[in-house]
């Protein structure tokens, strides 16, 4: 069988090196725009590199009238325990040498001003309860706070109540790293082919039932024919699904969604000073993306601070895409889906334009107000961040991911944007198994899936926990995760 995936990101390049480890006589060839893997919203400073485990994302446990939600918390961090457990199999295989150069332990910690203290507190009486968040620890001393993640509290004063949770073995993760480590392995260890330069510009089906994939390769037209195609393109997905003629592609539409850090090099020893990703409350309209967050990163050995995101409305799919692009994109029936976005979400539409205009000042005195004193600490920068589409699904604005699978089972696609890479092992798992059931027929493939992924069934996760101690603590253990850090 022949598949073709567009897109050497972390989820195109995760498709691939899990369909031809299941099924290594698929003749598997990935497409890609740029000219290497991860380049893309991959890349280390296009994301905020958080190990997204819903330990210290409060949209991810979001209030009704004073009742927690923790549904989709769950959901994420059993997600991210399948997502390490595929990494520790890269370790295992050699595709990966050192797991210290993509992921490495991070406090993750929720700080909130007075105001939010009951809805932290209660959030940590709900988590605390289930045994995915077992460790996590509350507290509102300010000196105890201050030692979890100090950068927040040495500017501020003692009378300002403050509220926050930690967990000790979060993570900071370098996608860009992976993606070109696991690429590398795809290459040269299971056959995988990789087309760098290549820009895919129309997909259409031939009589006979294959996909022709029309691109622009180093200035050149190329056809590519697939059985199979799947489409991890990230933004780029929605337009090439508009030229599919599958007859479901008229219930989507992409609203793209930018943004910026401010970014500071710090040394190894300030980095030790302050080991932690420290999330804060959204403001009101403001989207999930735009939970303001104090972020160690650890890229290529080199430690950063970063603060964001500061959100914007970016009308193009792509960092390094043209606004041409987009609207070359769009169709009749996407303006109609678009104008209710805006009359339904206009408090979010007007802070994105608000936003969008904000400068160096006005960031850094955010900045000031999550962490006082920081800003004439660092040798801070504004930077910009990857671009995020958004789904509008049946006129309605989607803040998930959503898998597509063509009722033939030869086209499939993932749209959306959160929470994207942290996830991806476990997405791309169900991707493979809905386009390709066949492969898991023979034994061999279920075997193979066993061996990579000892447990990934979410709800034994979530409702046994012996078993899932079990998987977590194996896999820290490659992955040098230790849960005895301070």
């Amino acid at each position: 069988m022949n598949v073709i995936i567009i897109g050497a990101g972390i989820m195109g390049t995760t498709f691939a090196t899990l369909a031809k480890e299941f099924a290594p006589d698929l003749e598997i060839t990935i497409l890609e725009r740029l000219d290497g893997p991860g380049a893309g919203n991959s890349w280390a400073f296009n994301n905020a590199g958080t190990g997204h485990e819903a330990n210290c994302e409060l949209n991810y446990t979001p209030v009704d009238e004073e009742v927690i939600s923790v549904e989709k918390a769950l959901k994420i961090h059993a997600q991210f325990n399948i997502a390490k457990q595929f990494w520790a199999h890269l370790i295992e295989q050699g595709a990966i040498k050192d797991p210290k150069t993509f992921i490495n332990q991070t406090k993750h910690c929720t700080i909130v001003s007075e105001t939010a203290i009951e809805e932290l507190r209660l959030r940590f009486k709900e988590m605390s309860a289930h045994h995915f968040f077992e460790h996590m620890r509350f507290s509102e001393d300010f000196d105890e706070i201050k030692d979890w993640i100090p950068y927040t509290m040495e500017g501020r004063p003692r009378h300002e109540k403050m509220a926050a949770t930690v967990i000790e073995t979060g993570t900071d993760v370098n996608f860009g790293a992976l993606t070109e480590q696991m690429a590398a392995h795809a290459v040269n260890d299971l056959g995988v082919k990789i087309e760098y330069g290549t820009h895919v510009k129309r997909v259409h089906k031939s009589p006979s039932g294959q996909w022709i994939i029309e691109t622009e390769g180093r200035g050149e037209p190329i056809k590519y024919k697939a059985d199979v195609l799947f489409v991890g393109a990230g933004g780029g997905a929605f337009p090439i699904l508009k030229k599919s003629h599958l007859p479901f592609r008229h219930r989507y539409t992409g609203f793209p969604v930018g943004g910026r850090f401010l970014q500071a090099p710090i040394s190894d020893e300030q980095a030790e000073h302050y080991r932690a990703k420290t999330y804060g409350k959204a403001k009101v309209g403001a989207p999930p993306m735009s939970v303001p967050h104090l972020d160690l990163r650890v890229v290529d050995g080199q430690r950063y601070l970063l603060f964001g995101p500061f959100a914007s409305f970016n009308p193009v799919l792509e960092k390094g895409r043209g606004f041409f692009d987009y609207l070359s994109s769009m169709r009749l029936h996407d303006i109609s889906g678009l104008l209710n976005v805006t009359l339904e979400h206009f408090p979010l539409v007007k802070y994105l334009v608000s936003e969008t205009f904000k400068g160096k000042k006005s960031m850094f005195e955010e900045l000031e107000s999550f962490a006082p004193g920081l800003s004439e600490r660092f040798d801070w920068e504004p930077v910009q961040a990857g671009q995020r589409v958004q789904i509008i699904k049946d006129g309605d604005l989607q803040m998930g991911t959503e898998i597509i699978v063509s009722e033939d089972k030869t086209y499939g696609t993932l749209l959306g944007a959160s929470p994207g890479a942290s996830v991806s092992p476990e997405v791309m798992l169900r991707c493979v198994e809905q386009l390709m059931p066949a492969i898991f027929t023979k034994e061999a493939a279920q075997k193979k899936k066993k061996e990579i992924f000892p447990e990934d069934d979410l709800d034994i996760l979530a409702n046994n926990p012996d078993r899932y101690r079990e998987i977590r603590d194996a896999v820290n253990e490659k992955l040098g995760i230790t849960p005895s850090a301070t």
